[in-house]
């Protein structure tokens, strides 16, 4: 699955989406959806952009994006579009926010890009090559144990009370007691460039619809990292939405069990 073709097509969408942001950036204010999010002229401007060019290259393709109604396609292939993750980030004028682009076959993440407009950065992920950002191969880091990590989620927020008390056992356990891991909050889609950069070593959150998460997963993957739903399951079409990115596979039982809430002979956990 070379994919040649497609990468060619998602740079141009990555290019028409940072033309549609950047005029907008530090000079918008937000309207609020039904659901109480916020969006700007921005995320509608820049999918529109991307829609207009994939409707005239692939218009056989299903097409999901966050501010319009899906495009059916008929080819078992669909690209899907998050013009502004990180809404919050892009009204505050904090540019950790991205457009994020991937396209899925047969529900799977083949291909996908995080772009963030404001700094220039471009991460590049897809099936059965490493991952680039700005055209420069990047590695995810090796991580001995949660209490050297480095951990992010956007905000302890977004969590249920349930996800919240979950996520709250896995910051303790990288962060409690004086230990040398740290936590860092904001970023949204940026957390995860970051950790193919070698620079996080786990994000973890709830509560993502497939246009947060799919574009995600090549990248990581691509890096040397895995992602899965908090059950260790592989992200796909119909994931959850709650999400771990690890730099480090080999930390996915001890992630699973801190936030499970007991250690590995207390039981199983989901699987």
């Amino acid at each position: 699955m070379k994919l040649d073709d497609e990468l060619a097509v998602a740079h141009r969408l990555a290019d028409a989406a940072r033309e549609a942001i950047r005029p907008h950036f530090r000079k918008t204010k937000p309207e609020f959806k039904g659901d109480a999010s916020p969006v700007t002229i921005a995320d509608r401007d820049a999918e529109d952009a991307m829609r207009v060019i994939l409707m005239s290259e692939y218009a056989q393709d299903g097409i999901v994006g966050e501010e319009y109604p899906e495009h059916e396609g008929r080819s078992g292939r669909k690209w899907v579009l998050d013009p502004i993750d990180g809404t919050i980030s892009f009204v505050a004028g904090r540019p950790i926010f991205g457009t994020l682009i991937a396209l899925l076959q047969d529900g799977w993440p083949v291909l996908g890009i995080i772009d963030q407009p404001i700094i220039g950065e471009r991460w590049v992920g897809r099936i059965g090559a490493p991952t680039t950002l700005n055209g420069k191969d990047v590695r995810t880091r090796s991580c001995k144990s949660l209490d050297a990590a480095m951990l992010a989620t956007s905000s302890p927020h977004y969590f249920d009370a349930q996800g919240a008390d979950a996520y709250m056992r896995l910051a303790h356990a990288v962060g409690g007691n004086k230990r040398q891991g740290m936590i860092v909050y904001g970023g949204d889609c940026y957390n995860y460039g970051l950790l193919a950069n070698g620079q996080l070593d786990i994000v973890c959150e709830s509560g993502l619809k497939l246009f947060d998460y799919a574009a995600l997963v090549p990248i990581v993957e691509g890096a040397g990292g895995t992602m899965s739903d908090w059950q260790g399951h592989p992200l796909d079409a119909d994931s959850d939405g709650s999400v771990i990115a690890l730099g480090d596979p080999a930390r996915l039982e001890d992630v699973l069990e801190a936030l499970a809430g007991h250690s590995h002979e207390a039981g199983d956990h989901g699987h």
